[in-house]
């Protein structure tokens, strides 16, 4: 199997195309409610390419029943893959109530809690992986 192949790799490179679009989106200074929604979005997505990268990584190592983003993230912990799983546990709770942003304000707390807690902590995995695929 080629490098490029591997499954693990294919979504890093997802994962980190949708993280450049995120903090694109988090550049701007006074986001409106569409852009808000745009962010919120794009954090979204950089999530569900985060738990399936790490899952898709776990299971190369050799891991399996990995089913949920809670497994994969708990088993991440475990092995130290990631770093402060308290702060995963938040962020993967979090994602699942943006599914119900609906006003703005909602959606003004989100967009910050993204810029201030979860963007750096999706970054940090994006850094750890740079790494891993370098070394390959």
């Amino acid at each position: 199997m080629k490098n490029e192949d591997i499954r693990w790799k294919q979504r890093f490179s997802n994962f980190s195309k949708v993280m450049g679009h995120l903090e694109n989106a988090l550049q701007i200074p006074e986001p409106d409610m569409v852009q808000k929604a745009g962010i919120i979005q794009f954090f979204e997505m950089s999530f569900e390419l985060a738990w399936n990268l790490v899952k898709d990584y776990l299971e190369e190592q050799g891991f399996v029943d990995i089913r949920s983003p809670r497994a994969a993230l708990k088993k991440a912990f475990e092995v130290n893959l990631l770093e402060n799983g308290h702060d995963w546990m938040d962020l993967l709770q979090d994602r699942n109530l943006t599914a119900h942003t609906y006003d703005e304000q909602k959606s003004t707390e989100m967009k910050k809690l993204i810029q201030e807690k979860y963007f750096p902590i999706l970054k940090n995995l994006q850094i750890n992986f740079t790494r891993k695929v370098d070394e390959e």
